[in-house]
């Protein structure tokens, strides 16, 4: 936890924009795996965590406006948990770890929710992802399951996403010390990235540097010799000389802060001229777009602008053709980078994603595109100086993708699909960095940059 101070202030400064009601913060609970005493290492949900600090299950709090309480419910441990457990500090006791004053056992939640639905006052809820309090909210507010999103409540969702999209300097402190754990996960893995190894000893390595210096991952580490597959999780594969491995992978702080980024490698510590080639567009992309991020700049411009950088590589390949502008207004270039530039990042690696991605990643003034690729972009809003976001463009030869436009014969004024057809196993690149909005620029954060140019990559894996 930070100091106590800091989480009475954060719910300060969140109940100066809220209305009347009671705002309902529901922790979350122990998952069990395969049976209920088998469980899934515990995650805190984020926003309990940004506003009470408290890493514990089983607990939930309220904000009541009217009556100006902040209360904490949760149950305190009997003597069968401390014969597995050992001793543990009451709610009381953690309760005040936050500066909150008033507890009670979880059941006098659905009594204290009862009661003021009873006098008709509004019960205000954030959207749930956990199927346990899904339910509850079932039961206690009588809310339909297909409704629950829809019913949440959007003056909560916009207030809570006002506050945490800019991070506090303790909080960049935090994404500091995960992107150094980052860097330590890359590093190792470039040194073992070799033929005749299984992608799973790799992805193994990395996931456990993230356990000793923090948490587990962020995410589900991506580590792939077929990168082309955007998501890919799949670890079973036996890496060969000439292939490419994709790795895109972030660590956790013990206090959950998320560090995430990409490298491509080249299996056996040098990268053939056509991978040169393709690689060096997706540097240029990155690093040309990293002068463009800046405070009151949407990063829809940016992604556009990238896409543009990354187009006229790919024209003077022969790959694209024509008007490189009106190809990516179009979207032809998102036959090769089919998703967007970047998200929010901070308590989770795709940060508050969970309240709505049209709230973190929109504004009144700049709403998703529906232009395939473009559509995909989960950050588009006007930067501001505090917010953390990733830049990770790429480039993806996807056989399927391929066929079915060579196909539809979709975009061929702007796609040469005879030099496609060179690249149809090529696999793919991606590269990204996490970048911090200053007050007049960014600057990508981590002590040292992963090592990304090719001179870098294979100086540092021979």
């Amino acid at each position: 936890m930070f100091n106590p101070e800091v989480y009475k202030e954060r719910r300060d400064k969140l109940k100066k924009s809220l209305g009347s009601g009671i705002y309902l913060f529901l922790g979350n609970n122990e998952t069990p795996m395969n049976y209920p005493a088998n469980c899934y290492h515990f995650r805190q949900d984020s926003n309990f965590l940004y506003f009470f600090g408290l890493d514990i299950a089983g607990m939930a709090a309220i904000i009541d406006i009217e009556d100006n309480k902040e209360i904490i419910f949760a149950n305190d441990v009997d003597m069968d948990d401390i014969i597995w457990m050992g001793p543990q500090p009451s709610v009381k006791e953690l309760a005040e770890k936050c500066l909150i004053f008033e507890s009670y056992p979880f059941a006098k939640l659905n009594d204290y929710l009862q009661n003021a639905i009873k006098k008709g006052r509004k019960i205000h809820f954030l959207p749930p992802y956990k199927h346990d309090n899904i339910i509850y909210l079932n039961s206690v507010l009588g809310i339909p399951f297909t409704k629950m999103k829809e019913e949440a409540s959007v003056e909560f969702i916009k207030a809570i996403v006002e506050i945490r999209s800019v991070k506090e300097e303790r909080e960049i402190e935090e994404i500091e010390r995960a992107c150094h754990i980052g860097f330590l996960m890359h590093t190792a893995s470039m040194r073992m990235v070799k033929p005749g190894m299984v992608e799973r000893e790799i992805s193994g390595i990395m996931e456990g540097i993230s356990l000793t210096y923090g948490s587990v991952p962020s995410f589900p580490i991506i580590l792939t010799k077929n990168g082309q597959t955007l998501h890919n999780n799949y670890h079973g594969n036996v890496l060969e000389k000439g292939d490419l491995m994709l790795q895109d992978a972030g660590a956790q702080t013990a206090m959950y802060y998320a560090s995430d980024n990409t490298r491509t490698l080249p299996v056996g510590g040098k990268f053939s001229q056509k991978q040169k080639e393709i690689y060096e567009i997706v540097l240029q992309t990155i690093n040309g777009s990293i002068p463009l991020i800046k405070p009151g700049i949407t990063y829809m411009d940016v992604h556009l602008s990238a896409c543009e950088i990354l187009a006229n590589g790919l024209k003077n390949l022969g790959i694209m053709k024509g008007d490189i502008k009106e190809a990516v207004r179009l979207g032809a270039h998102a036959m090769f980078m089919p998703h967007g530039l970047g998200h929010m990042m901070g308590l989770d690696v795709h940060d508050m994603e969970d309240l709505g991605q049209i709230y973190v990643g929109y504004d009144e003034n700049t709403r998703p595109s529906n232009i395939f690729g473009t559509s995909s972009l989960r950050m588009g809003r006007e930067l501001k100086e505090g917010y953390v976001i990733t830049n990770e463009p790429g480039i993806y030869f996807i056989p399927e993708l391929i066929d079915i436009w060579k196909k539809e014969k979709k975009f061929e004024n702007f796609i040469n699909y005879q030099k496609v057809e060179e690249y149809r196993y090529f696999g793919g690149i991606r590269l990204e960095d996490d970048i911090l909005i200053t007050k007049n620029s960014s600057r990508i954060l981590g002590k040292t940059r992963i090592p990304i140019t090719i001179e870098e990559i294979e100086d540092f894996m021979n």
